[in-house]
């Protein structure tokens, strides 16, 4: 069974769809049988994203810094919840478990993880994929300047362990595909 890291915000944003694009995305990893690994709040997309997986009798696991415990409001449904000593030890805690990586709309903290993936993975660190789901071109402006990056010699390799999607099931069709390669 996969264990899939979903990194998304602990807000809602804006957009009540997005809500429902997290739902949805959680809905389908409980339906592949994989297990939701995220970080464990239970506000936001990450809420939702739980919230989804539950629903279908999914199994999630949260990895929460002990100072966010209340400040996200921890999930209290959770197959696992594990709280750790910082926001350090849950990226590598995260990037551990995992066998894959998505990423949802999110903030400040979405986008360090999904660069501490890439970094890692420009290491040898890891050999994991990431699958951006860039709905309504959400990701268009950070793809367009990783790609000017990788353009200008700054990224290296010939592409990134990166797969930008548009829905749902294009996401699971594309994380299928990556891991029975795997």
């Amino acid at each position: 069974m996969a264990t899939i890291c979903v990194f998304c915000g602990a807000a809602a944003g804006q957009d009540p769809e997005l809500m429902d694009l997290a739902k949805a995305v959680g809905q389908q990893i409980a339906e592949q049988g994989w297990t939701l690994l995220y970080g464990g709040g239970n506000t936001g997309l990450m809420g939702a994203v739980a919230e989804g997986t539950l629903a279908h009798q999914g199994e999630v696991i949260g990895i929460m810094p002990t100072l966010l415990v209340e400040r996200e409001r921890a999930h209290g449904q959770l197959t696992r919840l594990e709280c750790v000593q910082d926001m350090a030890t849950r990226k590598a805690r995260l990037i551990e478990l995992a066998d894959a990586f998505v990423v949802l709309p999110g903030g400040m903290g979405t986008l360090d993880e999904l660069f501490e993936v890439l970094t890692w993975y420009q290491l040898g660190l890891h050999q994991k994929y990431t699958y951006i789901l860039n709905s309504k071109g959400f990701y268009d402006a950070l793809l367009k300047q990783l790609s000017q990056q990788q353009q200008a010699g700054f990224v290296h390799g010939e592409t990134l362990p990166l797969t930008s999607v548009d829905t749902p099931l294009a996401l699971i069709q594309a994380l299928e595909q990556k891991l029975k390669e795997a």
